[in-house]
């Protein structure tokens, strides 16, 4: 034994393992049930079109137009990647992330008001909820993307209002906690991720 360090382990003094926060849990779980949903209206609407024979849409029913709407899902990624950029901004305290993230969350409403535009252009065109299978499938799966992205839009709102500093020695992070930032930027990229998905499934 001599020539030898030993050490004593005290159990109570062990390095405790790092678990989620339980906002970033529970979010983990929602999307989980959340894209097992988007999933299952997807696969009815291309179940639905399949079984139309080929003739898609229905007589009298207009297309969805996938031009337009390409502009808007750029709009949708590039606020995604700013988000992503922030994130590592605010790890770095870097006071430049308050005009970025702001920037992200314009961008998302530009998605939202064109959608929108796009949208009502379609019922314009004969395009309803209850004028076929076709448009209702499209304002199910549309709508609810639609309604997550405002909902990601408030919880960003809510993040860079928290960036403003109520202290001086706050700096760029202000009130905004590690959890809470992850926890919008999980169901913004969420979002984000999700609609390339639709947008190819429902347009083309």
């Amino acid at each position: 034994m001599s020539g030898r360090n030993i050490i004593a382990l005290d159990p109570s003094r062990r390095a405790r393992k790092a678990f989620p926060e339980k906002g970033i849990v529970a979010m983990l779980i929602f999307l989980i049930f959340d894209a097992m949903l988007f999933t299952g209206m997807v696969g009815i609407f291309m179940l639905t079109r399949t079984a139309a024979g080929g003739e898609w849409p229905p007589a009298g029913q207009p297309w969805f137009p996938p031009g337009e709407t390409a502009i808007n899902t750029a709009a949708l990624l590039l606020s995604g990647a700013l988000v992503f950029r922030s994130a590592r901004m605010w790890e770095k305290r870097e006071a430049r992330i308050g005009p970025l993230l702001f920037t992200a969350i314009l961008l998302g409403a530009f998605f939202v008001f064109f959608q929108g535009v796009v949208w009502v252009g379609l019922i314009g065109q004969g395009l309803s909820l209850t004028s076929s299978q076709h448009g209702h499938f499209f304002y199910l799966v549309a709508g609810m993307h639609g309604a997550h992205v405002v909902g990601g839009l408030i919880f960003l709102g809510i993040v860079w209002r928290r960036l403003k500093p109520v202290h001086d020695d706050d700096g760029p992070r202000g009130s905004l906690t590690s959890g809470t930032f992850k926890t919008a930027r999980i169901f913004w990229y969420f979002v984000v991720g999700v609609w390339p998905v639709l947008y190819f499934s429902l347009y083309f």
